[in-house]
């Protein structure tokens, strides 16, 4: 695995950081430069007249990525979002190597949108031990693992003792995690759900992800009601329903209806047809997402299953909308 991340796709070299797998600045830089030169000597980056690169950089990787293009491309050009037609991604020439059209400083403004990105504050719900808070933990580095996806800010708002450090202290050691959970777990106070209505209410990512306890209680109606939308979670598809009226009730946009299978073997992934076309349009009558997920246990890595990934997806899209 990558430290640095890079994609090319047309004349666009997307970059930036693998958050999942952090490393120092020398480990970064060396993956950079092994990833560039796997993709030039597989031809995936052929050279030509121009590159454009879009994504975030420190200055030694920006020291890599132009000293191994420079002499495969007549002009690089890394993207300003702050200048050029508002809504559209405007590059700046930086290098300029035998080009007769562009010198250093020119501006290249493309048809490609930048649009305004939209605030969703996702609840993971649900009746209790589906595993939301296993999921909550894998959608999280799901989202991460995307090159460009927004930061997902998660908010443990029920005090069950598994807040978003318990996963990474069970992977490290377990018999700690399990020490640790008892000592933490509280109940749902009237005091709690008030105060963590306010987290809900003021979060300002462009993703907030939700986790409430496993109960259609006034507390957990306090706590949603700041967010947008809703996953419901469940491992009796019989209680789909009441979590669906629950979320109407408070004006929710239930998105997706995932059934838990504790002892399955496989996800099961199913999207409404055209779900990205019409988007809007088909969240006013239906989820965009249904479907199953397998075994949410601890110490696996869920990331990477079919369900949580498409999940993930969903939620980057649904800031673009």
């Amino acid at each position: 695995m990558h430290s640095y991340q890079m994609k090319l796709e047309g004349e666009v070299l997307r970059v930036g950081f693998n958050r999942v797998f952090p490393a120092g600045g020398d480990r970064i830089v060396h993956d950079a430069l092994e990833l560039l030169e796997q993709m030039i000597d597989s031809g995936q980056i052929p050279g030509g007249k121009r590159i454009l690169i879009d994504g975030p950089q420190s200055v030694p990787v920006a020291y890599v990525i132009a000293h191994k293009l420079a002499h495969l491309y007549q002009a690089i050009a890394v993207l300003d979002p702050k200048i050029g037609t508002p809504g559209y991604k405007t590059y700046i020439v930086t290098i300029s190597h035998g080009s007769t059209e562009y010198k250093i400083g020119d501006l290249i403004e493309t048809k490609e949108t930048q649009p305004v990105r939209s605030i969703i504050k996702v609840v993971l719900c649900g009746p209790p031990r589906a595993g939301k808070s296993c999921l909550r933990d894998g959608l999280k580095r799901a989202i991460l693992g995307n090159l460009g996806a927004p930061y997902p800010y998660v908010i443990t708002a029920c005090p069950d003792g598994e807040g978003s450090w318990h996963q990474e202290t069970y992977e490290n050691n377990e018999e700690l995690a399990k020490s640790i959970r008892p000592i933490n777990k509280a109940d749902v106070t009237p005091e709690f759900a008030q105060e963590a209505a306010k987290w809900v209410g003021s979060a300002n990512q462009l993703i907030s992800i939700i986790d409430v306890g496993g109960k259609i209680s006034p507390e957990n109606k306090q706590i949603m009601k700041p967010a947008t939308h809703a996953v419901i979670l469940s491992g009796d598809s019989s209680k789909f329903t009441e979590w669906e009226n629950f979320c109407q009730q408070l004006e929710l946009t239930v998105i997706a209806k995932i059934h838990s299978q504790l002892d399955g073997v496989e996800d099961g992934v199913f999207f409404a047809d055209d779900w990205k076309e019409k988007t809007n349009e088909l969240l006013k009558t239906t989820p965009l997402l249904t479907g199953s997920v397998h075994r949410l246990k601890r110490g696996e890595n869920l990331s990477a299953r079919p369900m949580v990934q498409s999940l993930a997806n969903l939620l980057i899209h649904l800031t673009k909308c």
